[in-house]
């Protein structure tokens, strides 16, 4: 399975901010779009960072000022992206060695979408119980 049919499920939809918007700004849009992660992009649409819940909790713990800040203040700079026709198993493990939540996913530079380790995970089992269903199938009529 590829990334790219967590994408035909999902949609494409991406919530983006500029570098420049503060942090409470962030935090109103993922609790209004109720998500865990913002890509950040500059003003041509190039992604430049990502700012997740973890990286604001993490941040506030050490500066009470932190909300009038910049989101370009605490966000993740050196994003990884992935592909629509990379494999499912290898996102997987990446995302969980490396451990983050979010991928952004590029198409020939265009920023296309992005899914979470639940959409990762939630593929993955379906990927599974369709392939339990087939044995099932072959053991029931041979």
């Amino acid at each position: 399975m590829q990334i790219s049919n967590i994408l035909a499920k999902k949609g494409g939809s991406v919530v983006t901010l500029k570098p420049g918007q503060t942090i409470r700004e962030a935090i109103a849009l993922l609790v209004r779009h109720r998500i865990g992660a913002l890509l950040v992009v500059d003003a041509t649409g190039r992604v430049v960072g990502l700012i997740s819940e973890r990286d604001i909790i993490r941040a506030a713990a050490n500066n009470e000022a932190l909300f009038g800040e910049p989101v370009s203040s605490i966000m993740t700079r050196d994003v990884i992206v992935a592909h629509p026709g990379d494999d499912l198993k290898a996102v997987e493990k990446t995302m969980t060695e490396r451990r983050f939540r979010h991928l952004p996913i590029m198409d020939h530079g265009e920023l296309i979408g992005i899914v979470s380790i639940g959409d990762v995970v939630k593929a993955a089992l379906e990927a599974y119980e369709g392939e339990i269903e087939t044995l099932h199938t072959r053991v029931e009529k041979g």
